[in-house]
């Protein structure tokens, strides 16, 4: 079967969908000074081997990126969708599993900020609304700056049943909303966890709330309202990574105690 193919475009938007085994390049336009680039920073490996390259000016690279008013730095790559993950498949006979779902968030530069958070700080994965998830934009790509080659990205059909599916196979569904009663850093985070946010202008959908075993927010200055979703993200999931080093070091500790 045919794959869709479309244009991203960026510096390391680009350079990561050619580092990605799994992604299908077609076609790779750049200027001299990009493809220089590439070379310095991949001493080791010929990216450019099986790609069809074609050397542009920066003006002629300007009509792949003028209409979202993107800075394409020289580069610009028509790609592959890769291909969709089964949530089902994914979790079997694993633990300590962390997603982070959204619900009606659909802009795409916060979609692709918070794929980059997420795989900066190694969120198991990303659980949307298939038709929400722009997975075509230039503009989602430029602003997870490679990270979409980098963060197990599950589009479904319906976010309420997949979380009532999650809970029946043991996975903790915490809110994020301003009516939660903890601060999410007093939570222990243990076992397999779904961290759920709604969208900056309506929050969480009152049925999908229905599906949080918990409501919890980030405490913060009284007077500021609200953070943009891909900051808060950001947020959480530093610190979860922090807690789950901070436990793995522990757990080593009482090993070397041991033997």
């Amino acid at each position: 079967m045919n794959k869709s193919s479309f244009f991203i475009v960026g510096q390391h938007a680009v350079i990561e969908a050619l580092r990605n085994p799994q992604r299908k390049v077609l076609r790779v336009f750049l200027t001299e000074e990009a493809k220089k680039n590439i070379h310095r920073k991949n001493q080791n490996k010929n990216l450019l081997e099986d790609v069809k390259v074609y050397f542009k000016s920066k003006k002629e690279l300007d009509k792949y990126s003028s209409k979202e008013q993107l800075m394409h730095n020289g580069y610009v790559a028509e790609i592959e969708h890769l291909d969709q993950l089964d949530l089902k498949q994914f979790i079997k006979d694993k633990n300590d599993l962390t997603f982070v779902c959204l619900d009606e968030v659909t802009d795409p530069r916060n979609i692709g900020s918070l794929i980059r958070s997420a795989a900066s700080f190694k969120v198991d994965g990303l659980i949307i609304k298939e038709r929400h998830f722009p997975s075509d934009s230039k503009l989602m790509y430029k602003s997870a700056s490679g990270c979409m080659e980098h963060l197990n990205i599950f589009e479904v059909s319906n976010i309420n049943s997949t979380l009532k599916n999650l809970r029946e196979k043991n996975f903790w569904v915490y809110g994020f909303d301003a009516r939660g009663e903890k601060d999410f850093t007093d939570i222990k985070w243990e076992g397999n966890n779904v961290l759920l946010f709604g969208s900056e202008g309506f929050g969480m959908r009152q049925h999908t709330g229905k599906y949080a075993d918990f409501f919890v927010k980030i405490n913060m200055n009284d007077k500021i309202e609200s953070l943009n979703i891909s900051n808060s993200a950001a947020i959480v999931f530093h610190h979860l990574s922090y807690i789950k080093k901070k436990s793995l070091i522990n757990t080593e500790k009482k090993n070397h105690l041991t033997q």
